[in-house]
């Protein structure tokens, strides 16, 4: 570059930060002390940023997990629906959470609720950085909040769409597609908006003690309860129960792709868990977050083990498809607390939420509930016991707790269940037999997942 010639903004933040976090690295290398290597208000502005963005793109990548586990669980006639619903959720969740969402869960907020204001966007002293002003930089860094506003609104955004996706896997072979999305829109617009208000936003439950790290309940109590109100109200598959009350076999059409996708869901749970640290800007920070990836690991290894090895006695069977519940049921259940330093009680907690799960599956058949992927099992049993397990590994309020877990599942199950017959008197939220026996692929997307397959109606017992 020429003497006298301006460097552009961007190339002189990321010259400055990068030398910065450069001379950072020199000093660690060659044992230099931390005093003399302190980290100043830019370079963590920079860290913390940055984890935002990386942590919050490993968490959006788990809509591929969800899309892979649920195409992969369904029949093959299904496949092409699962794919449109979970992108469509995807995209529904962002507009939703961007138009007022996120301002409902985080500005402003009182003991219940945040603002009503529409759209969120950066903040005047963002938008000066961005425009190059004299003195921005500094105004930004050293603001109390140290990282860049729209990176923590799309962390935060990743999140409702998990809830969301939860509602998908459960639903699955016979609800809508365009009533599944308008509750879909409710649900990260306010329903789960208010949840998180009423904790991580600083409300009454939060200003209680209430403790609930990445959201065994905040995120996946939420998604199971809204899904166990819509299984209510669309019932059971064409079939799946015989008139003499048994559950019909549904085995998952490829369990190659729900194997992929709980490898992918499990490694979208590091960025869940390891990024609700929050701050990536000092030697505690990272501590912790190691911590949380360790404990991560070992519930959901453990659900792994505990599954299989429960699967037989409670199922009659070695299920690959419960194992598979089993990693998923031990991620959601150290969710509340991965924060513990014990490692050992990760472990347990991991092992008994995939008891729970395994349990859960063969308990909801024994009362006709329809529940696809078991999702209800996994997000919904799982989470409350990780809540709850809190108080055991992580020093939390059992009372406090079991208020939030009571009033969490009140609000959603009640909002939703009247959310999903208001739709029901309205939209009609279940497709029509025929199309449910031809599929809906064919039938409501005049296409086919995988078309050199010849689709053959199913002869069902209810005939």
């Amino acid at each position: 570059m020429r003497e006298g010639t301006k460097m552009p903004l961007h190339k002189r933040l990321v010259r400055g930060a990068a030398g910065k976090l450069l001379l950072v690295a020199i000093c660690v290398l060659f044992g230099t002390t931390a005093a003399q290597a302190a980290v100043d208000d830019e370079v963590l502005y920079v860290f913390n940023t940055f984890s935002f963005m990386i942590w919050g793109a490993m968490v959006m990548w788990m809509c591929a997990g969800f899309t892979m586990l649920e195409s992969g669980s369904v029949r093959t006639k299904n496949a092409s629906m699962i794919c449109m619903k979970n992108i469509g959720l995807y995209s529904i969740a962002g507009l939703a959470y961007y138009v007022i969402g996120y301002n409902l869960m985080y500005t402003d907020v009182g003991s219940v609720i945040g603002s009503f204001k529409l759209l969120y966007g950066p903040s005047a002293q963002d938008l000066a950085l961005v425009a190059g002003e004299d003195g921005a930089a500094a105004a930004v860094t050293g603001a109390d909040s140290k990282y860049s506003t729209m990176s923590d609104w799309f962390f935060q955004m990743v999140f409702v769409a998990t809830a969301a996706s939860i509602v998908s896997g459960a639903l699955a072979e016979r609800v809508k597609m365009w009533s599944f999305f308008v509750f879909v829109a409710v649900l990260t617009a306010v329903i789960y908006p208010v949840v998180g208000a009423w904790t991580w936003g600083g409300g009454w439950l939060g200003e209680m003690g209430f403790q609930d790290f990445a959201g065994s309940t905040i995120v996946h109590s939420t998604g199971g309860w809204a899904a166990l109100a819509g299984i209510l109200i669309v019932g059971p598959r064409l079939g799946k129960f015989r008139k003499d009350g048994t559950a019909k076999p549904t085995p998952p059409s490829n369990v190659i792709v729900v194997t992929l996708g709980v490898f992918i869901l499990w490694f979208g749970w590091f960025g869940f868990n390891g990024g609700s640290q929050l701050a990536l800007g000092s030697a505690a920070d990272v501590l912790a977050m190691s911590h949380v990836l360790v404990n991560t690991n070992l519930a959901a290894a453990a659900g792994v083990v505990t599954a299989l090895i429960v699967s037989r006695p409670i199922l009659g069977r070695n299920d690959l498809f419960a194992t598979l519940n089993g990693a998923i049921a031990g991620l959601v259940a150290i969710t509340a607390g991965p924060d513990i330093v014990s490692h050992h009680w990760s472990i347990i907690i991991g092992a008994i939420g995939a008891l729970l799960c395994t349990a859960g599956i063969k308990f909801l058949e024994k009362v006709r509930i329809d529940d696809v992927v078991g999702a209800v099992p996994a997000h919904l049993f799982a989470g409350i016991w990780g809540t709850i397990a809190v108080c055991i590994a992580a020093g939390g309020n059992l009372g406090v707790q079991l208020l939030g877990i009571v009033a969490v599942g009140a609000f959603v199950f009640s909002t939703s269940l009247i959310l999903w017959k208001v739709l029901a008197m309205t939209m009609s939220v279940r497709v029509s037999a025929q199309v449910e026996r031809l599929g809906q692929d064919v039938g409501e997307l005049g296409m086919e997942a995988y078309p050199e397959f010849v689709l053959m109606p199913e002869e069902l017992d209810d005939e």
